[in-house]
């Protein structure tokens, strides 16, 4: 049996659908993210979680679904904010860890993104496990995987312009909104650089 799934693991077929699942997924966030009226997210994406649950049972074993489950969990704890928002970030950083463990250049090293974006956007000890430090190891690992990431520029300048660092912010957003394309993410993009850019006015 163990044979027999490491072989489908391994067929173009498998990959494929988990490319095609993916796509939806990331779709669907970045409809979300940027498209729906704020009052609407946090509805949108507890129905988005559930999907990204499925996906990860879907793929046992893969890092890309426990990402994007991450990232939906992130996202979603931060349309509903309050306190009970803080168990929809311990359940996202689990996801990250466990996708990090099992491949962490995974989607450009997009777990480093992510999880560092967490660490310094959720509240410290008592309340939550914030820690600047470790936003900061984590979102340099995320630039030394993809120099010219739009989300890798974006949060690691964000997280400078939290930290007091405005000039060296500036650097990155721009990188942000220089950055290359993806490939079936035009929304995302948009949305990205739109943030970036606001962030830049603020300068």
């Amino acid at each position: 049996m163990v044979l027999i799934m490491a072989w489908v693991a391994a067929t173009p077929l498998w990959a494929g659908d988990l490319e095609t699942d993916l796509a939806s997924i990331q779709q669907r966030w970045a409809e979300i993210q940027y498209q729906l009226p704020d009052d609407k997210k946090e509805k949108a994406f507890e129905t988005l979680a559930g999907d990204a649950e499925k996906f990860v049972a879907d793929y046992p074993g893969r890092a890309e679904p426990l990402i994007w489950q991450g990232i939906v969990l992130s996202t979603y704890a931060g349309a509903k904010g309050g306190l009970g928002a803080l168990g929809l970030v311990k359940d996202a950083r689990k996801s990250l860890e466990a996708a990090l463990a099992i491949d962490e250049n995974a989607l450009d090293g997009s777990v480093y993104t992510s999880l560092g974006s967490l660490y310094y956007q959720v509240p410290g000890w008592p309340l939550g496990f914030g820690d600047d430090d470790k936003a900061r190891k984590y979102l340099q690992k995320a630039l030394a995987i993809n120099p010219d990431g739009i989300d890798a520029n974006y949060f690691f300048g964000d997280f400078l312009l939290d930290q007091g660092e405005p000039e060296r912010a500036r650097t990155y957003l721009q990188n942000a909104l220089q950055a290359p394309d993806r490939p079936g993410r035009s929304v995302a993009d948009a949305g990205r650089r739109k943030e970036a850019k606001a962030l830049l006015e603020t300068l």
